[in-house]
């Protein structure tokens, strides 16, 4: 949408700031990869591991939230910049398919973003799939900003 605000911060830029300001969460072995933000979206990336998966060769719930959980922080911080303090007041999550044991690609939408709130919907597909696994919406609360 070319009418749409730039993003306030670039992937690289989330990347670099999120390994310094969470290295335990966000880190080259924590499989998790910004792929592209906008201001109002991101897709990111969960790559694969083994320790993820649950009986039955499927991935994790906590798995597929956590990364939807990841994604609305992105994109949050992506249009609004650098809130590290931003933090989720609800998710709500729906199990609709059987993900392949391989990478997760989670595509969210903020579709409200207020001074104080966004709300955001995410779609989570295992990679190379057209057909969603989880539809998941969160709701961030961002504190108020100096300045």
């Amino acid at each position: 949408m070319t009418d749409m605000a730039a993003a306030k911060l670039t992937g690289k830029e989330l990347t670099e700031l999120l390994r310094a300001e969470f290295p335990e969460m966000f880190n080259s072995e924590s499989g998790y990869e910004i792929e592209k933000v906008w201001h109002g979206g991101a897709v990111v990336r969960r790559h694969f591991d083994r320790a993820s998966l649950r009986p039955g060769g499927t991935l994790s719930g906590a798995t597929m939230m956590a990364l939807a959980d990841f994604a609305v922080y992105v994109a949050v911080l992506a249009a609004v910049g650098w809130v590290p303090l931003a933090v989720t007041t609800n998710l709500t999550i729906n199990f609709l398919k059987k993900p392949a044991p391989r990478d997760l690609l989670a595509e969210v939408r903020l579709i409200k973003l207020g001074k104080r709130l966004a709300v955001g919907e995410v779609d989570i597909r295992s990679e190379g799939e057209a057909e969603l696994v989880a539809h998941v919406t969160s709701t961030y609360s961002i504190p108020p900003q100096s300045g």
